[in-house]
């Protein structure tokens, strides 16, 4: 069976909602899982590989932002709610109700057109041009060419990773905001001028991942902390999830799947990490 799509969340009742939300006699046999657009790509391919070796479960999987997620996981109006930041450090989520599941890491970089003649920036430049101080490349070694900062939307949990760390509590620049990662990406590849940021499983060849001090985004860096732009992948779930959850969510941390899937498409492994961190941002040795 093929991966299913979610149809928006709110539309009661009509086609794949029919199995989480109006009680179908498929309901048992369906996981839902809603959140992160960072956490896309792994769980849509790990969703298809899970279903071909179990065709009796049918998975979903949507985007909408971490924010999303932990709400719509929080309710029980989903199975899992992805998201790429912990429910504790998301205003009005009780994550007291929920269980967290730590699937895997993500890296989070800075990503700029080609066309700005920059690869290399350092923490105070990459500060000052998303608090709006630094406005044209030629500021920090490049080219004569506006700064065009493309922000994620508010309730993004790659945007709170990155501001975390960027930002240290100030406020970004008032920019153009985009709702994906995959937006982000085809805004900045095709756009001269442009910086934003990504997650490295969206990176490709046609747009160009920034280096930060020096230092490069790169799993062995993320995994010693060198490189401190990253957060877990975490799968909200009830206390009392479906045994079609568990079963999925367990898969994914199995050791066969961290190593054929998830660091195949870009993440870090969890049982590769050689620190860790919890909801207060505190990195301690693992």
């Amino acid at each position: 069976m093929k991966l299913k799509r979610l149809v928006p969340v709110g539309i009661a009742c009509v086609g794949l909602l029919m199995l989480t939300a109006c009680g179908g006699k498929n309901k048992e046999n369906s996981v839902t899982a809603v959140g992160s657009t960072a956490m896309q790509p792994l769980i849509q391919k790990a969703g298809s590989d899970y279903q071909a070796k179990h065709p009796e479960t049918n998975i979903t999987v949507q985007g909408g932002g971490s924010g999303t997620g932990l709400s719509q996981a929080e309710t029980g109006a989903v199975n899992i709610g992805d998201s790429d930041i912990f429910a504790e450090q998301k205003e009005g989520i009780h994550a007291d109700k929920m269980v967290d599941h730590q699937v895997a890491v993500v890296g989070i970089t800075p990503v700029v057109n080609d066309e700005n003649g920059v690869s290399n920036l350092t923490s105070k430049q990459l500060f000052e041009i998303f608090t709006g101080k630094i406005k044209n490349w030629k500021e920090v070694g490049g080219k004569d060419l506006p700064i065009i900062v493309i922000n994620r939307a508010q309730g993004s949990g790659t945007r709170a990773t990155f501001e975390k760390f960027v930002l240290q509590g100030k406020e970004a620049v008032k920019s153009q905001e985009q709702d994906s990662n995959g937006t982000v990406k085809k805004i900045v590849q095709n756009t001269p001028g442009t910086i934003s940021y990504l997650s490295l499983p969206y990176l490709n060849k046609q747009i160009k991942s920034v280096s930060v001090d020096g230092i490069k985004a790169t799993p062995a860096n993320i995994e010693t902390n060198k490189w401190k732009i990253w957060s877990y992948e975490h799968m909200y779930t009830s206390k009392n999830p479906s045994a079609k959850t568990k079963a999925f969510v367990n898969y994914l941390l199995s050791e066969k799947t961290q190593e054929e899937l998830v660091k195949t498409a870009g993440y870090v492994s969890v049982h590769d990490m050689k620190v860790k961190t919890d909801a207060k941002g505190i990195v301690t040795p693992k």
